[in-house]
């Protein structure tokens, strides 16, 4: 099978009111005027997801920051994958570093999230990344493949499946590894997905995340392995997020 198209996804993590929606029209009016050589994502909070699906912006796709590991029952404050995917949704993002840390997601529990998010037909994001005394130990590649190992279900295909490493101290910091260290990171995660998986894990798509934006962008994207990117801050305003989506117009 062919490797699925680069991706630039948003995660507007815990911000965003109904105004917001001018951004999304905004952002789609950029690609339907300039292009994209990419697809492009929007994973605004739960509250925002049908007003921006409603939006009809046939550019730009809306998925999901989190979902619930179980379809329904007594989970006060979740929300299950079913009822996500019912609101038109087609990627939940899960495992990211501020879930694993502010919430104690295990590896474990990461795996079984995105199982459930593939069960409903949905494409599962699943975040992997290591901390700042980690990488600092030689410990950043132990830390990504075991969980990329544990995390990802053993059913995952490039049609369900989407790797985001995201090493935690970049996230909002302004840090960014240099592109060497992006590779490598990159490169180890492939490795793990083709010995999992064999051929069919060359074509999972592997994003980069941690303070990606436009100035950096054309940089970040062009590295092996690299097939798009998790955008935190820079994907609230459409203009700037646009700026990371143009990078593809040089990467080719």
């Amino acid at each position: 099978m062919t490797a699925p198209k680069a991706l630039v996804a948003g995660n507007w993590k815990m911000n965003g009111l109904k105004a917001a929606t001018s951004e999304i029209n905004r952002l789609n009016d950029l690609i339907n005027e300039k292009g994209a050589k990419c697809d492009v994502l929007i994973c605004p909070p739960f509250t925002l997801i049908s007003t921006l699906v409603d939006t009809g912006a046939k550019h730009v796709a809306i998925g999901a920051q989190d979902c619930h590991m179980n379809v329904s029952g007594a989970h006060t404050g979740d929300i299950s994958a079913e009822m996500i995917k019912e609101l038109g949704c087609d990627h939940i993002i899960v495992g990211h570093s501020e879930r694993r840390a502010d919430h104690a997601e295990s590896n474990e529990t990461v795996k079984a999230k995105a199982a459930a998010a593939q069960a409903q037909g949905a494409i599962a994001i699943i975040c992997v990344g290591e901390t700042i005394d980690e990488r600092e130990a030689g410990k950043a590649l132990d830390i990504v493949t075991s969980q990329v190992k544990a995390s990802i279900p053993d059913d995952a295909t490039a049609d369900n499946t989407i790797i985001a490493y995201e090493p935690v101290w970049a996230i909002g910091t302004g840090k960014v590894p240099t592109a060497a260290d992006v590779e490598e990171v990159h490169a180890a995660v492939r490795d793990v997905l083709i010995d999992r998986f064999g051929s069919a894990g060359d074509n999972i798509n592997i994003l980069y995340g941690g303070s990606v934006k436009a100035s950096n962008a054309n940089e970040l994207m062009s590295v092996a392995n690299v097939n798009g990117a998790l955008v935190g801050g820079a994907s609230l305003k459409a203009d700037d997020f646009y700026g990371i989506i143009s990078a593809y117009d040089q990467i080719g």
